[in-house]
């Protein structure tokens, strides 16, 4: 595969107004084949002119245009001539700036609506249906359209859900049409993309492959690189294409944090070694991230402390390297938005994770993160275009503060050994029901939580008094959103049977039926 720079394609720039689905824009984007980058509400003009957008996109959020201190982005947005698609926010912005009204809501809208289309004409609306699902969140209201513009849809509550001006190219719809919740709106996405922006749908991972090694490239010039492994697909495909790039100058480190799923680790080196050829280092810090978990029960603690410490190895290691000065890792965007880091300073912070909030604030190397725009998914297409093998592309997600966040309260050698082993259960049934066939949809992660309820229970004609162990299996498009798996009886009861029957100190199994949202794929 070729790794010259190619010819910068047609790009449509997103501008992130804080709404927690708003990379789900540049998914489907991408799923259009066509090139498209995210950048913050108020990136300025310079900066969105350098990514030569041949469309914008305004993101919703979750504030109100109508404040004295609401969010905005560049004036010259509003007058560049590009054609230009508000969603939610991004509809009420078009409507403030151009002349139209608007009033806030007694109540917020937030839920499945069934939208009329009062102009099938509109080229937003071409192949659409005259009434379909969509999924509303505002808490404004357009009530006037600006000059030039016309209704397009509405719904029962919200009488402009969409309006146009075809001379200006420049549209808004007032509910998500990124968002699988609204039927059609894949199409009115792509109608945006192709029929109004004119962009051709060019754009495939094997340029976005080629263009990601060339940035490395000119990042890294010739100094040595560090790469943090930790047995993911993430950091697989993050150290393939760093090694494209720059070859020996890459070391990879594999750190075994005791945290890891049954004999996990020897795996992991030995698929690193022998099949990706990469050069690895295997670093033994059980005892390390051990001590700095003792008696730590807050998720969010242990996340922040286990970061900590990864980075302190990683620096430690670096010094027996020379000249390195930058470190490798896995982070895609699921990790950035729901940290909220600065790229994506509206949102609205979930939990940190070790690889992005956990980091020291100072370090002695610099991030290369190669993969910080995708999705899971999308990491694996990219990793079928680097030439990865399937066993490695396809493994479930694993987070990477390892088996502490499957322990609800205290890591100890104890408490490991629990969900370890439970774990191990839940994923070898679940496997061999995959590979016989029997699931489908396929579930995108699945595995044992350690929970510190305790109950009563009788095993042998006597009472126990042990352990809850919780499964969680989901399906997924991205890990944004998910469902929880609806599992065969037959195959939870195996499960439940199994750890109840084969793991010391547990008594009684539950499954989680909890969607995210509300919950996360993760129980901490």
């Amino acid at each position: 595969m070729s790794t010259s720079v190619q010819a910068r394609p047609a790009t449509v720039v997103i501008l992130d107004f804080g709404s927690q689905v708003s990379q789900l824009i540049a998914r489907r984007a991408r799923e259009a084949n066509v090139y498209s980058e995210l950048l913050p509400y108020d990136a300025a003009w310079s900066e969105i002119v350098k990514r030569e957008p041949a469309a914008i996109i305004l993101s919703g959020g979750p504030e109100s245009t109508l404040g004295d201190d609401a969010l905005d982005c560049d004036p010259q947005v509003y007058a560049s001539g590009l054609p230009l698609l508000g969603i939610c926010y991004g509809m009420q912005l078009l409507a403030k700036h151009l002349g139209g009204t608007l009033v806030p809501l007694d109540h917020r809208e937030f839920g499945p609506a069934q939208l009329t289309v009062d102009r099938a004409d509109s080229a937003l609306f071409l192949g659409v249906p005259h009434e379909s699902r969509v999924w509303m969140s505002h808490g404004d209201s357009v009530t006037q359209v600006p000059p030039g513009f016309t209704p397009l849809a509405h719904t029962g509550r919200c009488a402009i859900a969409a309006m146009g001006d075809d001379a200006r190219r420049t549209y808004a719809v007032q509910f998500h049409p990124e968002v699988v919740h609204t039927e059609a709106g894949t199409a009115i996405l792509e109608n945006f993309l192709h029929t109004i922006a004119g962009i051709a749908a060019s754009w495939r991972m094997d340029s976005w492959v080629d263009d990601a090694i060339a940035k490395v490239r000119a990042q890294v010039g010739d100094a040595n690189v560090l790469c943090a492994l930790s047995g993911g697909v993430d950091s697989a495909v993050a150290a393939t294409l760093v090694a494209r790039a720059i070859g020996k100058q890459l070391t990879c480190i594999y750190v075994d944090t005791g945290l890891m799923r049954k004999d996990e680790s020897a795996g992991v080196v030995a698929a690193f070694r022998d099949v990706l050829h990469l050069n690895v280092v295997h670093v033994d810090a059980k005892a390390r991230f051990l001590a700095r978990l003792a008696g730590v029960e807050d998720p969010e603690e242990k996340r922040i402390r286990i970061g900590h410490e990864f980075i302190a190895i990683f620096e430690e290691e670096s010094k027996k390297i020379p000249d390195v000065r930058f470190l490798v890792q896995g982070t895609l965007y699921p990790d950035v938005i729901e940290s909220k880091t600065p790229d994506s300073k509206a949102g609205h912070k979930i939990k940190s994770h070790h690889n992005v909030g956990g980091l020291p604030e100072r370090m002695a190397l610099n991030l290369v993160e190669p993969l910080r725009a995708l999705f899971k998914d999308e990491v694996r297409e990219a990793g079928r275009v680097l030439g990865l093998p399937n066993a490695i592309v396809e493994r479930q997600p694993f987070p990477g503060p390892g088996l502490a966040v499957r322990i609800i309260g205290k890591v100890n050698d104890a408490t490991l050994a629990t969900v370890r082993d439970a774990d191990f259960i839940v994923t070898s049934e679940i496997d061999a029901a995959i590979a016989e066939g029997k699931l489908s949809p396929r579930p995108w992660q699945y595995f044992a939580v350690l929970t510190p309820v305790r109950s009563v229970g009788v095993m042998g004609d006597g009472r126990t008094y042990a352990n809850l162990v919780g499964v969680r299996a989901i399906t997924s498009e991205d890990g944004m959103t998910a469902d929880w798996a609806r599992l065969p009886h037959d195959l939870l009861e195996r499960i439940s049977t199994r750890i109840i029957n084969e793991v010391p100190g547990v008594n009684r199994v539950a499954y989680d039926i909890t969607s995210k949202p509300p919950a996360t794929v993760e129980w901490e």
